[in-house]
């Protein structure tokens, strides 16, 4: 799809920031937020989505809910120094094919990969990161887990 330039204004960004925090809301309460009427508002959201400023709608998930266990950790992993861009490949693949990996960053510093990993217990990640130790095509260096204790933002 080919991005168009568009300019931000101040409503643009008043736009913005609202949807940022209140996806679903109807464009008759955005354009009375942003002091506009709905027809005109409609149009520049639909311009920002053109624009590429608006890349999708997601809703934010109860994660103990959902089921697949409670325990939600942060991992930060290590791939072996000299391990190039096919272990890269295969990691991503591994953590792109498995639902119990909430989400996964490419980072830049001491680590290489943040994740949010799902799991029922610490036995049910230990077998995760045994297995992915022993996975000699993932090359995996270290791997640091932090459980999430309450989310607060």
């Amino acid at each position: 799809m080919e991005r168009r330039h568009h300019h931000l204004d101040r409503i643009d960004e008043q736009i913005l920031a609202i949807l940022k925090l209140e996806g679903r809301i109807s464009y008759q309460k955005l354009a009375e937020r942003v002091h506009l009427t709905p027809r005109p508002c409609q149009e520049r959201v639909r311009k920002l989505e053109q624009a590429g400023y608006i890349l999708g709608y997601t809703a934010r998930l109860d994660e103990a809910r959902l089921g697949g266990g409670n325990l939600i950790l942060l991992l930060q992993v290590s791939l072996a120094s000299q391990s190039g861009r096919e272990a890269q490949r295969a990691f991503e693949e591994e953590v792109s094919q498995r639902p119990d990996v909430l989400s996964c960053w490419l980072v830049s510093g001491p680590f290489d990969y943040v994740l949010r990993l799902r799991c029922t217990d610490m036995a049910a990640y230990r077998a995760i990161s045994d297995a992915w130790l022993a996975n000699r095509s993932l090359r995996i260096d270290k791997i640091v887990c932090t459980p999430e204790m309450q989310p607060i933002k």
